[in-house]
């Protein structure tokens, strides 16, 4: 292990990760659960099913219209939806997840001595819940019903959240000294990151606020991939979300050159 991590650091936290992640069932559910509750939600809350059904009742044409034109602007994609909140709240407790335990081992330490650098360190890491948020991306896709250009949009906004959300996890692992201190200071961030959105959908006021998190920027894209519109361009959402991973890069190299060192 020793020769690995001074010959291809990156490769070596990959490989044994990846081993580790397979084997544990807890960090796995994770990335089938929102795939899976995204489906049945969007089965249950399936908006051109609820349209249909006006015909059916024969209320006039006015009436229909307005009725579908109702439904089409309240209420949220139930698959985008749950997708933003798989960034928010699935990725984050499972890198935390994994740094805090390293932490608790004295792993970093370790690592830190022999040379590992942040970006080493994290894209190790990172790279294995990067990878299987990719397969429930794409299987967000699927369910979403996404096709060519909006296929990629939808991947690169999806890639990109999961990217701060992986760094953000990083960090948060770093200050906890165990696996069971991570999942407590996890749970706040998760659910003001994973729910912020959905409460933005109700409220102009938070949707003001939130337009600077990464999730809110998620669903803006996603809105414009669902109704063709959004308040902001898609060049200054994925400019949004970028700024947080930078952000949040420069947070997690401070912190793992003071704890790592230290912890």
């Amino acid at each position: 292990m020793k020769t690995a991590i001074k010959s291809n650091p990156t490769k070596a936290i990959f490989v044994k990760q990846l081993k580790a992640t397979i084997k544990t069932l807890e960090s796995l559910i994770q990335f089938i659960i929102f795939p899976l509750l995204a489906w049945m939600m969007g089965f249950m809350m399936n908006q051109d099913a609820m349209v249909e059904g006006f015909y059916e009742l024969d209320l006039g044409q006015d009436m229909i219209d307005m009725l579908s034109a109702q439904v089409v602007s309240s209420m949220p994609n139930m698959v985008t939806m749950q997708a933003t909140i798989f960034i928010g709240m699935g990725i984050i407790p499972v890198v935390a997840g994994i740094i805090s335990d390293d932490m608790e081992r004295k792993s970093i330490r370790f690592l830190s001595m022999a040379g590992v650098k942040p970006g080493q360190y994290i894209r190790g890491i990172g790279g294995v819940v990067f990878l299987l948020s990719f397969f429930s991306s794409l299987a967000f896709t699927f369910i979403g019903g996404f096709f060519g250009m909006d296929t990629l949009i939808f991947m690169g906004a999806m890639m990109s959240g999961a990217v701060a959300s992986i760094i953000l996890g990083a960090t948060i692992g770093m200050f906890c000294g165990n696996v069971q201190s991570a999942s407590g200071l996890t749970m706040p961030f998760a659910l003001v990151l994973g729910f912020g959105p959905l409460f933005a959908q109700f409220s102009d006021t938070i949707a003001r606020i939130w337009h600077v998190s990464y999730t809110q920027q998620l669903n803006v894209i996603a809105d414009y991939l669902d109704f063709g519109y959004s308040g902001t361009p898609l060049w200054e959402s994925f400019a949004i979300i970028w700024a947080n991973i930078a952000v949040l890069g420069v947070l997690f190299a401070l912190v793992y050159k003071k704890k790592g060192i230290v912890g």
